[in-house]
């Protein structure tokens, strides 16, 4: 078990495993969790008990999430003096599964989303979304009865892709000077 500065490993836990690439879940799984920022620390508090109650009521107690804090976003930076710690890369490698709440960009230069950083080191290439209509909740759609929809937003490309310079920098005016000239369609000047 790994050893780490700011995070604190829950005894009562054991971590999820991957066997014959199959994810082995314990009666007592330790999930990692960044509570986030601004919003999000309310957001997950909330989410944390929905989770334990879903999971208490589908396993009737057999089974519970032992969650863990982990860091990153502002916690972080008051903690390590940096927002995006290895320490929290490599819990969520160890543990499997991670549970994220909103995370604030840091504004000034020399800083990328946090959002898209996760994304991009920890290869979360797809953000699958299924949607289903649950009874007794009211429906703009006629049969909602019969939705079956799968969403899926490829994470770390286009606009995902962190590719970030600052308003009138030098790599913008290339970008832009690049496109005008090879797309011959823009005319665009910032």
């Amino acid at each position: 078990m790994a050893r780490y500065k700011h995070i604190e490993v829950p005894k009562n836990g054991k971590p999820i495993t991957v066997k014959k690439k199959k994810l082995k879940i314990p009666n007592n799984p330790i999930i990692p969790v960044i509570e986030g920022d601004g919003i999000g620390r309310d957001i997950m508090k909330a989410t944390r008990r929905v989770v334990d109650a879903a999971v208490k009521k589908a396993y009737k107690g057999r089974k519970r999430i032992v969650w863990m804090d982990i860091y990153a976003g502002e916690r972080a930076n008051e903690l390590y003096g940096e927002w995006m710690p290895q320490e929290t890369f490599d819990a969520i490698k160890q543990y499997k599964v991670a549970l994220k709440g909103p995370l604030t960009t840091p504004i000034g230069g020399g800083f990328r989303s946090l959002n898209v950083t996760l994304r991009q080191v920890l290869n979360l290439y797809a953000c699958v979304r299924p949607v289903r209509w649950f009874k007794g909740v009211g429906s703009p759609v006629v049969h909602p009865e019969r939705l079956n929809v799968v969403i899926y937003r490829e994470n770390t490309e286009d606009v995902y892709a962190g590719i970030e310079w600052k308003k009138g920098s030098k790599e913008v005016k290339k970008v832009i000077n690049w496109l005008n000239k090879t797309m011959n369609q823009f005319t665009w000047n910032p």
